[in-house]
């Protein structure tokens, strides 16, 4: 493995005239509208006193990790729920949405040859960006449902009043999940002498179940010979596993944003890796504000409409010193709009010489909705997207360093295709999502092998 430029404290931590509540002077978009500023602070103010969720060293073993995928030296695997529920807050659901996750990152491992670097889209994403502030049925007006931290889906002025205390629920319920993951990993579900333990239910009636059986057996194979030259391997008894949300509500994120002893700046403890939405990610808007001044590694998703002029000042303003492992670039174009919109910003990026980790969410700009009213995601469209990002990469001399998923380990039918070649008339069967449509596990296995497939062939030129 070369070496990596070491992670070292950013200048930025402490920049003058910033502070976890300068982004208040900025236009904060999408965030809801509370009634009561007094409820409000009071919320907060609790939410201030509680634990953190994560702690700084692992926030800055992330950024390592990532500095190292920015080299090429590791793939990032983001995944996960498109809105976390409360609801969802259970030991199946939980472990199954970690099974999904550990089972492709075997898959990459297996093909890549490289280590894995698993982020969970979880313990937190309970807040999501909407179109609109309003919705209207049957000539009824109410407040639009921004997630189980802001209100409640049911189409009620009850439900719909953005209530603070859900911030505090929102906290409790992140821990939770937390606390379980680490307990699974801690407790060795995740070692790899028995993947067997990742398994779901359904796995043996997948078309894809004998190929992730062979990859199975083949580590198992060389696992084995390498303990009888070696003897035991601790490392393969546990995996590092980390968590990451859309920092959306900034009331919630400054509250869990901290100074702790022995390092420079401050810390959102709130996840280890959060992202600006491409909604809020103007220059002089909040979000940016906020995030500018945080030492955590961060995201910002990058959709087909932005260009290089644009990008470059964000990028500047968010990692000024080029750290390492700071900053990840996650575009979201779309698979008719990818092969336009892409070129332009990786040779802006490649021509100043800013180092970042482009990730390539092949989710989001392929949603539509059918006939039936369903919103889903056609699995030829998220391939499609995929292929044309490792392509159009490997043509710039840039490198597509991971990806961003919306999935699920729950037998769900949201996005058409995929190994059993789903419908539109399956998507009544299994259809939980509140939110955006995510793929079911046949579905991101299925994508994990055809990662390795394409990625194997691609490089840059």
């Amino acid at each position: 493995m070369s070496q990596v430029m070491p992670v070292k404290p950013s200048p930025s931590a402490d920049l003058e005239g910033w502070s976890p509540q300068s982004w208040q002077g900025r236009q904060a978009l999408q965030q809801p509208l509370y009634e009561d500023a007094a409820e409000l602070a009071r919320a907060t103010d609790q939410l201030a006193t509680l634990p953190p969720l994560v702690t700084s060293w692992e926030v800055l073993s992330l950024k390592k990790a990532l500095a190292e995928a920015q080299e090429g030296q590791r793939f990032l695997l983001q995944g996960g729920d498109c809105a976390e529920s409360f609801a969802d807050c259970t030991s199946p659901i939980i472990s199954n949405r970690l099974k999904v996750l550990l089972q492709m990152s075997l898959v990459l491992v297996h093909g890549l040859k490289k280590p894995v670097l698993r982020v969970g889209r979880f313990a937190g994403q309970y807040a999501k960006p909407r179109s609109t502030d309003q919705e209207t049925r049957d000539g009824v007006t109410l407040p639009s449902f921004r997630g189980d931290v802001v209100n409640g889906p049911e189409f009620t002025p009850e439900a719909r009043r953005a209530d603070p205390q859900r911030l505090i629920q929102g906290h409790a319920h992140s821990a939770l999940t937390m606390n379980f993951v680490r307990a699974l990993i801690d407790g060795g579900f995740a070692d790899l002498h028995h993947p067997e333990y990742w398994d779901l239910a359904w796995v043996e009636h997948s078309p894809l179940a004998a190929e992730y059986r062979r990859m199975v057996a083949a580590i198992g194979d060389s696992l084995r010979f390498m303990e009888t030259l070696a003897g035991p391997i601790a490392g393969f008894s546990r995996v590092d596993f980390f968590t990451s949300h859309e920092a959306l509500l900034l009331h919630y994120e400054q509250a869990l944003t901290r100074k702790v002893p022995r390092h420079q700046g401050w810390f959102n403890l709130s996840t280890h890796f959060p992202w600006i939405g491409m909604r809020t990610a103007a220059l002089d808007g909040a979000h940016v504000e906020y995030f500018r001044g945080i030492r955590n590694p961060i995201a910002v998703k990058v959709g087909p409409s932005v260009t290089p002029d644009q990008l470059l000042p964000v990028i500047d303003a968010l990692n000024p010193e080029d750290e390492p492992g700071r900053l990840t670039l996650i575009h979201r174009m779309g698979n008719g709009l990818i092969g336009s919109a892409l070129p332009p910003l990786l040779e802006a990026v490649r021509r100043e010489g800013r180092r970042v980790l482009w990730v390539a969410d092949p989710m989001h700009g392929n949603t539509e909705t059918t006939s039936n009213g369903y919103k889903t995601r056609r699995f030829d469209n998220i391939r499609g997207e995929l292929d044309q990002a490792f392509d159009i990469h490997a043509t710039a001399g840039t490198r597509l360093g991971g990806v961003h998923l919306e999935l699920t380990g729950e037998d769900v039918t949201e996005c058409m295709g995929g190994a059993r070649d789903l419908n539109e008339a399956d998507l009544d069967r299994a259809y939980k999502s509140m939110v955006d449509p995510r793929l079911n596990y046949e579905q991101s296995l299925e994508l994990a092998m055809l990662i390795v497939r394409k990625s194997v062939g691609a490089s840059p030129r």
